[in-house]
């Protein structure tokens, strides 16, 4: 599909608006929306998850307890293609300083998607009846370094953005000329604007503060693996909710687009930077 900007540019982007335009992906922006009681069904950031009595509540390989960083219950969400139109999907990371993962490995590992430290879960169709699922979590350890703090629902809005700069087939998809159109302050100002890299979504172009790890990890060699954005938390403090990585940071979970088609969340590439 032809996505168009709504939008005026400078002279100098103007030239590029082709190319630009045909980089444009629809995504889902999402926003916090308040941290009332949410039930254990909504999409939610931080908090306790929806897990049916019986399921054996998500660990690390070495057996420590994780804990859920966001649920997204996708009948909540505007359709986006290939992604599911139900069902609950969740995204768990360890209380630990380095939120589970193994910096300065991922290109020295066979598979760096591996799920030892973090956990992805879905459940294709949620049980609703509040007597079959798991309601006390007083098991559970209070965390200590954990990026969320407290719990929050969630409001979703479908957007259309262009490539962001710091994903690793901008050069490729744009030119190498516009790396130095954007020397210029203003117009990379300008074209970070119209391509909304930061904050949370799903799908769409993702953002970094230093350098997107599909460009060296080995899913990255096996024919562009994990091109999918599957879920991005940014660093975001507001009255809401309080979420935090490391200085200022911003995280991502790519996963591979027949992967996500057949709902297989086995192999999610998993990273977060900062400053």
């Amino acid at each position: 599909m032809n996505y168009k900007l709504e939008c005026s540019l400078s002279p100098e982007l103007e030239k590029y608006r082709d190319r630009i335009e045909a980089t444009i992906k629809p995504y889902i922006e999402i926003q916090t929306k308040n941290n009332d009681e949410v039930n254990w069904w909504q999409s939610k950031f931080g908090g306790f998850p929806y897990l049916p009595k019986g399921f054996e509540y998500p660990k690390t390989a070495d057996g420590k307890y994780l804990f859920l960083l966001a649920q997204i219950n996708f009948s909540e969400v505007p359709p986006l293609d290939g992604f599911p139109d139900r069902g609950i999907l969740q995204f768990y990371i360890p209380d630990d300083d380095l939120y589970g993962l193994d910096f300065g490995n991922y290109a020295n590992v066979d598979n760096p998607a591996v799920e030892q430290k973090f956990k992805i879960i879905y459940f294709p169709q949620p049980d609703f009846q509040v007597e079959n699922i798991i309601t006390n979590y007083d098991f559970l350890p209070k965390p200590e370094a954990f990026p969320v703090e407290g719990c929050c629902s969630l409001q979703f809005t479908k957007k259309y953005a262009p490539i962001s700069t710091s994903d690793y087939k901008f050069t490729e998809q744009l030119g190498e000329e516009i790396d130095e159109l954007f020397l210029n302050d203003e117009i990379r100002d300008e074209y970070l604007e119209i391509s909304s890299p930061f904050g949370h979504k799903i799908g769409g172009y993702p953002d970094f503060t230093q350098t997107d790890i599909r460009e060296y990890s080995s899913k990255c060699d096996r024919e562009h693996k994990s091109d999918i954005l599957l879920f991005q938390m940014d660093s975001d403090c507001n009255d809401t909710v309080d979420i935090m990585w490391g200085d200022v940071g911003i995280s991502n979970f790519f996963i591979d687009e027949l992967a996500l088609r057949e709902l297989d969340f086995s192999e999610v590439l998993y990273n977060w930077d900062c400053s």
